[in-house]
C-alpha cells in the first residue's frame, strides 16, 4: 500500500506543503521521508512540525530526557523508522549508547531518572494515561514535576503523528539512519 503515499518533492507536494517541506530541509539539510509522505497532507505536516518545535523548545525536559520520551513511544508502537531516527540522533547528542540500547531492547535503564521517564512513557501508553497513585508517585519521586509529565504529552502526541505515519506507509529509513536500523522483537497484528 505504499504507492498510496509518494515521498512528496517540492514540485509534487501539494501548495500548502511546500513551505512546509523548504523549513524541513533547512532544519535537517535534506526532506528526511518521514515529512515527504507526511507532505500529502499538509494539516498533518503542519501539526508535526509544530508539535516537534513546541517538545524541543518549549518543554522542560532535557535533550536526553526527550530523546527518551521519543524513542520509548516509538519503541511501544514498533516503529522501525523513528526508532532508526532517534537513535541516530541520539547518537549525535552524544546521549550514552547504553540508554539507547535499554530503550530498543525494552530493558530498563541503568540511571534511575532516566528509567523512570522510560517507564512513565510505558504505562501512559500502556494504560492510556489511567495511572495508579503509586506510578505517579515513583514517577515523581525521581525528581519530576507534575508540569514534566504534561510535558512528556507532546512528546506521546508528536510521535504517535508519526509512528502512525510511518505504519501505513511504510516509510523506508534515509540513508544516514540505515547504521541504526532497528526490527521490532515481535510481531505487529496485520
Amino acid at each position: 500500500m505504499s504507492n498510496l503515499f509518494p515521498l512528496h518533492t517540492s514540485a509534487s507536494a501539494p501548495a500548502a506543503a511546500q513551505p512546509l517541506l523548504e523549513a524541513a530541509s533547512q532544519a535537517f539539510g535534506f526532506v528526511p521521508n518521514l515529512i515527504a509522505i507526511m507532505a500529502s497532507s499538509p494539516a498533518l505536516t503542519e501539526a508535526y512540525l509544530a508539535l516537534s518545535a513546541i517538545f524541543e523548545q518549549k518543554t522542560s525536559l532535557t535533550p536526553t530526557e526527550r530523546q527518551v520520551v521519543l524513542l520509548a513511544v516509538s519503541r511501544y508502537h514498533a516503529c522501525r523508522y523513528c526508532v532508526a531516527a532517534h537513535s541516530t540522533i541520539a547518537d549525535m547528542q552524544g546521549i550514552p549508547p547504553a540508554v539507547v540500547e535499554a530503550i530498543r531492547s525494552d530493558q530498563p535503564i541503568a540511571d534511575t531518572r532516566l528509567e523512570a521517564l522510560r517507564s512513565m512513557v510505558n504505562a501512559l501508553l500502556e494504560r492510556r494515561a489511567l495511572l495508579p497513585d503509586a506510578t505517579l508517585e515513583s514517577f515523581f519521586s525521581a525528581g519530576y514535576t507534575p508540569a514534566q509529565l504534561l510535558d512528556v504529552l507532546v512528546g506521546v502526541a508528536q510521535k504517535t503523528l508519526s509512528n502512525f505515519t510511518n505504519h501505513l506507509a511504510g516509510t523506508p529509513l534515509d540513508e544516514p539512519m540505515h547504521a541504526r536500523a532497528w526490527t521490532p522483537a515481535e510481531r505487529l497484528p496485520h
